[in-house]
């Protein structure tokens, strides 16, 4: 069967309600542009970076693990650091085994939540790609339950609840600005939106994962670089949520490192935000107006993790 068969709207509700009492219902803030430099317009940011675990992957992980039959030996994920956190963040909370494979390009930051969560943390390789081979191979030793990051069911449908609280919270929004990475939060939020609203998919130049894939019709490898590396840079883009892109996905906007660092900068001195930068990147492509919105959009922007240790007190 497609994805489009299990990653529906109604699973999506369903989900939803099964995870509501384990995550938060992250707040909405208004902004005007103008208190950045740039015309004057207002736009709402999806304050997700204060989910649980400090970023949106926490939905996906408790859709996991409340749905699926965990094995004696719990459960294992490979991570660049976000959904390591989450994964073990629910294992916890539910006192479940829980071992996390990361790169040596994951932050510090947030290997130390894992951490914290009382995970087994193992670092193996230099990019995503080698933690997931590693962890490929843990799961056939231990015959633990996998929980992928981006390119399972259960994943999807637990990103899409974004979708579902962006729209009570913003019933008014006709664009919505997202950061991929391996895409089971856009796929998911498209999967719920069904282009019902207009959906821009932000990358950065060193890791044009959905960007390529679009091009050429299908999830191809791209390059893995940047300083977002650790949470936007997988090798491609999930089979299960490029459908879902491909139909639903309007905008395909590529931002650059210093993009990126200026959206950083730009939401703590404007707004005491402190987003990591796979967490700015949907910002960054609005700041830099890589992304230029029309006169009669009402732009939602999804600020989505702030697992970093750039400010520190």
């Amino acid at each position: 069967m497609s994805s489009s068969t299990h990653i529906t709207p109604e699973r999506i509700a369903e989900t939803e309600r099964l995870i509501r009492a384990h995550i938060r219902h992250t707040p909405v803030i208004r902004a005007d542009l103008g208190d950045f430099g740039l015309q004057q317009r207002t736009v709402d940011f999806k304050l997700e970076f204060l989910q649980h675990s400090g970023s949106f992957k926490a939905r996906g992980a408790f859709a996991n693990l409340l749905t699926r039959p965990v094995p004696e030996a719990g459960v294992v994920a490979a991570s660049g650091g976000n959904h390591g956190a989450a994964v073990a963040y629910a294992a916890m909370r539910l006192g479940i085994p829980a071992t996390i494979f990361v790169p040596n390009v994951t932050a510090p930051a947030k290997a130390e939540r894992i951490r914290s969560y009382g995970a087994n943390l193992i670092v193996s390789g230099e990019r995503y790609a080698d933690a997931l081979a590693a962890s490929e191979q843990f799961v056939t030793e231990r015959n633990a339950m996998p929980v992928h990051a981006f390119d399972q069911t259960e994943t999807l449908l637990g990103q899409g609840t974004l979708g579902v609280e962006i729209e009570a919270d913003l019933p008014g929004i006709t664009t919505l600005l997202v950061a991929v990475g391996g895409g089971g939060l856009i796929g998911g939020i498209a999967a719920w939106f069904r282009g019902r609203i207009k959906i821009v998919a932000v990358e950065p130049e060193g890791a044009p994962t959905l960007h390529m894939a679009l091009n050429a019709g299908l999830p191809v490898d791209a390059p893995a670089e940047g300083i977002a590396a650790d949470s936007l840079a997988p090798r491609r883009v999930g089979a299960l949520m490029f459908p879902f892109a491909r139909d639903f996905v309007t905008h395909s906007v590529l931002v650059s490192d210093d993009d990126i660092r200026a959206a950083q900068s730009a939401l703590w001195e404007r707004l005491r935000i402190v987003a990591e930068p796979g967490g700015a990147a949907a910002f960054s492509a609005l700041l830099s107006q890589k992304y230029d919105a029309g006169p009669d959009e009402r732009i939602g922007v999804l600020l989505c993790g702030a697992n970093t240790g750039a400010v520190r007190f």
